[in-house]
């Protein structure tokens, strides 16, 4: 699997796993349990009250459809609501709905102004995508150095993605050492695309480990995986096939253990 998110479109993530007034942490709460009313109400009085990341939070909802009806320009306009009070999240959702073109005027200058805010503001989605503008010169100057620096400063953040863009990116330069580290670290951390690519990068040096971190990709959904596991295991040894499948077991145990702590 080739990695095509640098030439081709720019990365809109959404997670909840943010603490900020008690009514948007509460709203929070609400989402990760499923109940999608209280949520707005805990959002929607976050809003009310002042506060940016209500007004993010709100228009997400509107943007996904999410308990509501989709509505995509009353989303945008709650996110220039949270821009103008400060909310850096809304930034980067807001640039990007500017480089996508679909509700708001196309406007990749203005776009990646929020996107680069928001990284220069240490928000890992902003500095991710901020890199991305600098990498095809979306909007700025193309300047490779620093899209792959603000790429490490939303890996350094824990943000997988950066971690496999940048991967993608060394492998490209020809650095088959720096590519293995970035894709292991989004492999060590779950993901299915940096654990396939750390299949195939180690597939003739590490056969065990790379017939592990496959299999550990299959059962996390990705389809291309499974076709290219079961044609690496067709010339492994019953030995070495034994031994990877031990490795991907002990992996998930691993996991399973440290989740539970």
């Amino acid at each position: 699997m080739r990695l095509n998110v640098m030439a081709s479109a720019f990365v809109a993530t959404f997670s909840f796993a943010m603490s900020v007034s008690a009514d948007v942490a509460d709203g929070i709460a609400f989402l990760d349990a499923g109940d999608v009313a209280s949520a707005a109400t805990e959002f929607a009085a976050a809003y009310e009250a002042g506060v940016p990341e209500g007004a993010f939070y709100l228009g997400r909802l509107f943007e996904l459809g999410l308990g509501t009806e989709q509505d995509e320009m009353r989303a945008a306009n709650l996110y220039s609501a949270a821009v103008d009070a400060g909310s850096v999240k809304a930034q980067v959702r807001l640039g990007l709905m500017h480089h996508e073109g679909r509700v708001l005027l196309r406007d990749y200058v203005e776009g990646s102004r929020l996107l680069c805010a928001a990284a220069e503001a240490g928000d890992a989605d902003g500095q991710l995508n901020c890199g991305l503008a600098y990498q095809i010169g979306r909007g700025l100057p193309a300047d490779e150095a620093k899209a792959i620096d603000y790429w490490q400063r939303s890996a350094d953040q824990g943000n997988i993605l950066a971690m496999n863009v940048l991967g993608q990116t060394a492998l490209d330069a020809g650095d088959i050492s720096a590519a293995g580290t970035h894709f292991k670290q989004a492999a060590d951390l779950g993901n299915a695309g940096g654990m396939f690519e750390y299949a195939k990068l180690v597939s003739e040096t590490h056969p065990v480990a790379a017939y592990a971190y496959a299999n550990l990709a299959v059962v996390r959904g990705l389809s291309e995986a499974a076709v290219w596991r079961d044609q690496f295991e067709a010339g492994l040894s019953a030995a070495d096939i034994e031994a990877g499948q031990a490795m991907a077991r002990a992996w998930t145990e691993e996991r399973i253990l440290a989740e539970a702590e």
